[in-house]
């Protein structure tokens, strides 16, 4: 195909340990050798560690599936985001994590997606209302056009990443908390929440270099300020909370079910600060995934414009009001978000850490590597995937992709420690996909592609800007 969508350049030469540092602090994904869109296996060796990326189906299996306690998550990666996520489930291990999947999981079992679906609406209806301010026409709407949206000839350039965000952060708040994203305590997490993703980089120093526990982590100082602002807020709508369950007045959302359910083996519940913690990455990988994810999903839709009619026809079966059986007719909307999620999956790359000898396509692993899962190259495996580059949403009702799906379609992780919200985001995310193309258009502006980096998620370098009409 001669028109692709966007994906980083990948480097072609060997580079430098220092070199390295630098892209993979600034851009994980252009540091890359190209040659890593085939490879089964790689080694990656530094002074102090050895990292091995497995890009084969059966390693990622043996890692993921087969041996999760063997393979636990590496710190090296935790430690960037502690200073937010503190002793969150998404950076525990072994026992602890276990506990805290028993408490948090039946909170996301499929008879709550239909409790949540409502609110998930409201948060759609309310990011067409706020697109819809910004697209009317100027006589009507001038006065509350948001700041993402600029004039154009026909419609408006809205920055779509920064809309996406404000949409996810809004069923966050609706659902963990029955609280709209217009809320001043969720309004200014979110906008915290903004801040914090500026300064922080998906790795630190700690990534690379060993450090005693007693040495400073390298997090910037931006960074701590604002993780511990948000953490403050958390903590506010968590005790005020706690109160209402304890006064019996708490609404029936995701917050209350997690703090009112004790661990079947040991009857604990979590404590306020325990789920302080808990909340911090419901928000970080509940909002920032779906806006990465929603942010692509637009664009490629902007970019092949016949898929997006597609939606646009598929939608218009959605009723005016709530029903969550509608889900059901979203197939082509499913299928083009689970397409952008293979090309731009959120969360590039997983670290684990091998606790034994291995030995992995007849090379010895050392107790201490580090093993990386990459989603991005995964999703991308020339071996592996027809048109692996292309965007073609039919892909996943052909023999080819029916297998990558089952083999090599790991957006939200596998096995043991697949992301507890993953059914939540497959509802979440076609969804407004539907109720957002069902109310505009959204075309490519010609010389202004985004291009993919890696930040908390993967997102675009500069923003997505789309030219939005009303249909």
């Amino acid at each position: 195909m001669s028109d692709l969508p966007p994906k980083p350049p990948a480097r072609a030469e060997r580079v430098s340990l220092w070199r390295y540092m630098r892209l993979f602090r600034d851009d994980i994904l252009s540091a890359q050798p190209a040659r890593l869109y085939r490879a089964w296996m790689a080694e990656f060796r530094t002074p102090f560690f050895r990292s091995y990326m497995i890009n084969q189906p059966q390693l990622v299996d043996e890692v993921l599936k087969a041996r999760p306690l063997d393979f636990p998550k590496s710190d090296r990666v935790g430690e960037g985001l502690r200073p937010l996520l503190g002793n969150s489930v998404f950076l525990t291990n072994g026992a602890e994590w276990q506990r805290q999947r028993r408490i948090i999981d039946p909170a996301f079992e499929g008879g709550r997606l239909r409790d949540t679906f409502p609110a998930m609406w409201a948060a759609g209806e309310a990011s067409v209302a706020r697109m819809g301010a910004g697209v009317a026409p100027e006589s009507a709407q001038e006065s509350i056009a948001p700041e993402s949206a600029t004039e154009g000839a026909e419609g408006h350039v809205v920055e779509i990443e920064e809309e996406m965000s404000h949409a996810a952060a809004d069923v966050i708040f609706r659902t963990l908390f029955s609280l709209p994203i217009e809320a001043d305590i969720a309004s200014r997490v979110f906008h915290q929440f903004r801040a914090y993703q500026r300064t922080q980089p998906i790795l630190n120093a700690a990534a690379f270099v060993p450090l005693p526990r007693w040495l400073p982590r390298g997090h910037r100082a931006e960074t701590r300020k604002t993780a511990a602002a948000i953490r403050a807020l958390i903590t506010e709508l968590t005790a005020h909370r706690m109160a209402e369950i304890e006064a019996g007045t708490a609404p029936d959302d995701l917050a209350t079910k997690i703090m009112t359910t004790a661990d079947p083996e040991t009857g604990e519940r979590f404590t306020t600060d325990e789920m302080v913690d808990q909340v911090a990455i419901f928000f970080l990988a509940g909002h920032e995934t779906s806006a990465s994810a929603l942010g692509w999903a637009l664009y490629l839709l902007a970019r092949y414009p016949e898929w997006q009619d597609k939606v646009a026809e598929e939608a218009g079966s959605l009723p005016d009001t709530p029903d969550f059986a509608a889900m059901s007719r979203l197939k082509i909307t499913r299928d083009v978000f689970r397409e952008a999620l293979r090309l731009y999956p959120p969360v590039p790359m997983m670290v684990r850490e091998a606790t034994c000898p291995e030995t992995f396509r007849d090379r010895a692993v050392k107790p201490g590597s580090q093993i990386v899962i990459s989603p991005w190259h995964l999703h991308r495996q020339t071996r592996l995937w027809d048109n692996p580059d292309g965007f073609d949403p039919a892909r996943w009702h052909t023999d080819n992709g029916k297998a990558c799906m089952r083999d090599a379609f790991i957006p939200f992780s596998a096995g043991a420690r697949v992301c507890t919200g993953a059914g939540f985001a497959m509802v979440e995310g076609p969804l407004l996909l539907a109720m957002l193309v069902r109310a505009f258009r959204f075309e490519r502006i010609a010389g202004d592609d985004p291009v993919p980096v890696a930040y908390l998620t993967v997102r675009a370098k500069d923003g997505i800007r789309l030219r939005v009409t009303p249909r």
